[in-house]
């Protein structure tokens, strides 16, 4: 009986090293062909830019050309359900974005984000701001909550997608700081501009480098950054977390993910190049122009973050009781 049960536990191992043989010796012609980097949010966006700049490095650095391929729609589930059914050979990448945080919660997916996809490389960070219209009478979040509390109902925020990290963070902010303010939907932060500019609207919470200038210029009044560090982008700016409101955090994220089953040889061979060229000078430079922090990270802390905002703004959306739309 035990000689059998060693006989197949041999057979077993046996296997297993020959399976992994076969996959270290293909990973070592890797790539074969051109890859696709999909972004399942439209062109232009932040995601878009991250993963274009991560593409022609990669380029570079694999000797393959890396296409991007954006497929929006359906808040990046289409994208995403394309890198899930795509062969798991590390020809297909797609850049994850914050929203992926959200959207196991809000809809019924035909995949799993934490069992379908091959966390690859986390990228970066990139913080929000919260920033008031220049005639409201407030400088200071403490300023803020105060009069929003003396008039409950009567300040307006931009509102995106239920899924948003820009619409969940203030929905952060309303809950943590016992608020009661209203929000207006938008399409997009070229749609809120013209109304918080011209004092139509009171608040927004947007990327720190789309508002910076406009809060330079005395335009619009910046009462913190939404991060736990201040921004390199405009660190003269306190965070909400030193202002007031200890541990609050909600910043945008980006990562690199392929199909689940992805020989571990590739994965590996892609974090690797996807790290060094996040530490190059020149890719560091350019994120921090579009207001990303560069914090490039192994597999792991990718998935640990995934499961970390699924989680966390999981509850944030059933307590408000949020629902897609």
């Amino acid at each position: 009986m035990r000689s059998k049960w060693v006989c197949g536990a041999l057979i077993a191992l046996s296997a297993a090293w020959g399976a992994f043989c076969t996959a270290s010796a293909w990973a070592q012609g890797y790539p074969q062909r051109p890859l696709r980097m999909v972004i399942g949010l439209p062109a232009g966006g932040s995601t878009d830019v991250m993963g274009r700049i991560v593409a022609a490095k990669l380029t570079e650095r694999l000797g393959q050309q890396v296409v991007v391929d954006n497929r929006p729609g359906a808040s990046g589930i289409i994208g995403i359900t394309l890198a899930v059914n795509s062969q798991p050979d590390g020809h297909t990448l797609i850049m994850a974005a914050g929203s992926w945080g959200t959207i196991s919660t809000l809809y019924k997916l035909p995949f799993d984000l934490q069992k379908d996809l091959a966390p690859i490389a986390f990228i970066g960070t990139s913080p929000y701001v919260l920033v008031a219209q220049a005639k409201l009478p407030v400088k200071t979040l403490s300023d803020l909550i105060g009069h929003a509390k003396a008039n409950p109902g009567k300040l307006t925020i931009a509102g995106s997608t239920p899924g948003s990290l820009q619409r969940l963070a203030g929905e952060l902010l309303k809950r943590t700081a016992g608020i009661d303010i209203l929000y207006v939907p938008y399409k997009g932060t070229g749609a809120v501009m013209p109304d918080l500019l011209g004092g139509r609207l009171d608040l927004a919470i947007d990327n720190v480098l789309v508002l910076t200038p406009h809060i330079k210029k005395g335009v619009l009044r910046g009462l913190g950054v939404t991060s736990s560090k201040r921004s390199v982008v405009y660190p003269e700016l306190p965070t909400l977390a030193e202002s007031g409101m200890p541990g609050f955090h909600a910043v945008g994220w980006f990562g690199v993910f392929a199909a689940a089953r992805t020989p571990r040889p590739i994965v590996t061979r892609l974090n690797t190049e996807i790290v060094a060229l996040m530490k190059e000078p020149a890719t560091r430079d350019r994120l921090l122009v579009q207001g990303a922090e560069p914090l490039p990270g192994p597999p792991d802390v990718l998935r640990k973050h995934l499961a970390g905002e699924i989680a966390k703004w999981g509850k944030v959306i059933r307590e408000a009781g949020i629902t897609a739309q």
